[in-house]
């Protein structure tokens, strides 16, 4: 898009507004996911990789660092030491061996899932969404967002989410 569609003073205070409304929502998603997974002797960075590798069933450094939104050496060094604790190991395939592969390993897979148990649906942003469910039925869709997101990471971050939602909505069987 050239700035000729839009002035500015326009971008100024969209960049402003943006960034102060995602900076607000991802403090309370912060604050929340780490007293979640707290318990667990985990961070907030360690169970989003977890998360990654156990609902894309297996995962690469790469996809890690692109879906977890991540720098690599900080996917890789978050992945490291989740190997150390005996939660996941790392191999390479002989037809593939530039990627490095992580999968869970049992132990990796029971905690994860007890995180998940843990999980108090009331302690997180769908309180401050129920007001849109209450007057339009369901919540927010993010249609806005995706398309946002897209355009800033490429339509392999939204095929890897679609992923991962698949197989969240199969393993807890959701339409």
């Amino acid at each position: 898009m050239n700035n000729e569609t839009y002035s500015w003073q326009e971008a100024l205070l969209y960049n402003h507004k943006m960034a102060q409304l995602s900076k607000a929502i991802w403090k309370s998603i912060e604050k929340n996911w780490q007293e979640w997974v707290k318990p667990f002797n985990l961070n907030l960075n360690e169970h989003h990789v977890l998360w990654i590798a156990y609902y894309l069933k297996g995962a690469t450094i790469s996809e890690i660092s692109k879906f977890g939104v991540m720098h690599v050496s900080t996917a890789f060094n978050f992945s490291k030491k989740l190997e150390e604790r005996g939660l996941l190991t790392f191999s390479k395939k002989e037809v593939d061996k530039r990627n490095t592969y992580v999968k869970l390993t049992k132990d990796g897979i029971q905690l994860f899932e007890k995180t998940i148990d843990a999980h108090n649906p009331n302690n997180n942003l769908i309180n401050a969404s129920l007001p849109l469910k209450n007057v339009y039925g369901n919540f927010p869709e993010f249609q806005d967002l995706e398309s946002i997101v897209k355009h800033l990471y490429g339509d392999e971050y939204l095929e890897i989410l679609e992923r991962s939602l698949e197989s969240v909505r199969h393993e807890y069987k959701m339409s």
